[in-house]
């Protein structure tokens, strides 16, 4: 059966106001399915992240003999099966475009007693996964890729795994969080030494899990598990990178009022809030409170005057994935904003760097690509134009900002990927007053395989 591609036209808009109840954060729904699995009980993860990302983890979970089932929208029942409870999966296992899914479970699987392939589509299997492999190779981990251990489809005969200590090359909370896995069965500590934080939303949940874990500023310590990790229910805090694009909408817009409700504020996820800051955005946080030793608030954002900044530096990790929304802000703001250590970003769902230059320049904005980020020269009128996502939610989501001011229409191809991350994104924006078109075309039968849907049977 033929899918769809969908083609958006977004028209400015002369007022911009609302309020946005967010999608659960992405990062924590993925480990809230994950640890909730190993753990001995049930746990009832509400609020959990609709996107196809972390469809596919559940997905794979299920395939491991987890049975989740559905509880009301958007909230899931895990039943864990401990950590020595998963089994073989019948099939290859699929994560679609999920790094996360493909890392994360690798990790796990690495110790499990039994043989797994995890493969995913054409833009994961292009993905470097020989920063993953190598850390668990070393741990004693059978586990082997395509192109001399670099890349996808992976193959992982699962064992008896010894903890190391482990300096991670580049702030990755992916991999970091992979070896955390392996390390929860292993035999000795498991020592990590980041050059700079990343998230730590999996050392959050397993400590309240019951995992021995110390982290002292960039080190972790983990110590194999001793008794099964306590199953633990929770409300995801919403998605702030998925806030981001509302954030900045506020900002940007010049007659805009924006409440986000609900929004996870973890300050190793913060860095898009600090940068608008200090462009001089009008934001404010509010209602700050804990969810799972999470913390999360409400955020209001108003029409602002920025200016330029640069961001390097600790602040990369910390606004990775927010960086082509950022690059939108940059362009409206007067002065330079200068992106740099961010090269990381040419090996995401596409090159980042090079689209996000690549897209903006068609609407007008000067913008230097450098190898590692980019240059932005502010202050211009966006003009209205036909852009492409390249099939990559994150820059479908930010062209779309972009269009809310631009002179003239912005049509936006294959925009149908922004549900990778955030299913309802056009219904959200369209609540602030936005002014959208959506326009449905049909695929080739290749095409609709290549990127088939990931909707999930949450039935037992």
């Amino acid at each position: 059966m033929a899918k769809q591609d969908t083609t958006i036209t977004v028209k400015p808009c002369p007022r911009l106001e609302g309020e946005i109840a967010l999608p659960g954060d992405k990062s924590i729904s993925h480990r809230a399915a994950i640890f909730n699995s190993l753990a001995e009980g049930k746990a009832e993860v509400r609020n959990f992240a609709p996107g196809k990302d972390c469809l596919a983890t559940v997905s794979c979970l299920k395939a491991l003999g987890v049975q989740i089932s559905r509880k009301g929208p958007g909230n899931l029942l895990i039943s864990g099966t401990g950590s020595e409870g998963l089994r073989e999966a019948s099939d290859v296992l699929d994560a679609h475009n999920s790094a996360t899914t493909m890392r994360l479970l690798s990790g796990l699987l690495s110790s499990q007693p039994f043989l797994s392939v995890v493969t995913g589509d054409a833009s994961l299997r292009s993905r470097p996964m020989g920063r993953l492999i190598k850390p668990l190779q070393s741990m004693g981990g059978e586990i082997y890729g395509r192109g001399k251990d670099s890349f996808a489809p992976l193959v992982i005969r699962g064992g008896k795994l010894r903890g190391i200590e482990f300096v991670l090359p580049l702030p990755s909370a992916q991999i970091k969080s992979a070896i955390l896995l392996a390390g929860l069965s292993a035999q000795g500590k498991t020592v990590l030494h980041q050059p700079v934080p990343s998230r730590d939303h999996s050392e959050r949940l397993l400590k309240r899990m019951g995992a021995q874990l110390e982290s002292n500023g960039a080190s972790i310590s983990l110590s194999p598990l001793t008794s099964p990790l306590s199953p633990l229910s929770l409300c995801i805090p919403g998605d702030i990178s998925s806030a981001a694009y509302f954030l900045v909408a506020g900002a940007i817009h010049p007659n805009a009022r924006v409440i986000i409700r609900n929004c996870g504020i973890n300050p190793t996820r913060t860095g898009i809030i600090d940068a608008l800051l200090a462009m001089g955005a009008r934001l404010r946080i509010e209602n700050e409170r804990l969810e799972a030793d999470e913390p999360l608030a409400d955020i209001v954002v108003e029409s602002s005057e920025l200016r330029g900044i640069e961001v390097a530096g600790d602040m990369i990790p910390r606004l990775i994935d927010e960086i082509p929304i950022l690059a939108v802000a940059g362009s409206v703001a007067k002065g330079k904003t200068v992106i740099r250590g961010a090269a990381e970003l040419r090996v995401k769902e596409s090159d980042r760097i090079a689209s996000v230059s690549q897209e903006l320049s068609k609407m007008g904005v000067e913008v230097e690509e450098l190898p590692d980020g980019m240059v932005i020269h502010g202050g211009r009128l966006f003009l209205g134009t036909e852009v492409d996502t390249h099939s990559d939610h994150r820059l479908a989501m930010s062209l779309a900002i972009a269009g809310l001011i631009a002179e003239g229409e912005t049509t936006i191809k294959h925009a149908q990927i922004a549900q990778v991350s955030y299913p309802s994104f056009w219904q959200d924006l369209l609540s602030l007053r936005a002014e959208v078109l959506s326009r449905s075309s049909e695929r080739s039968e290749a095409a609709a395989k290549e990127q088939r849907s990931s909707l999930i049977d949450f039935s037992d």
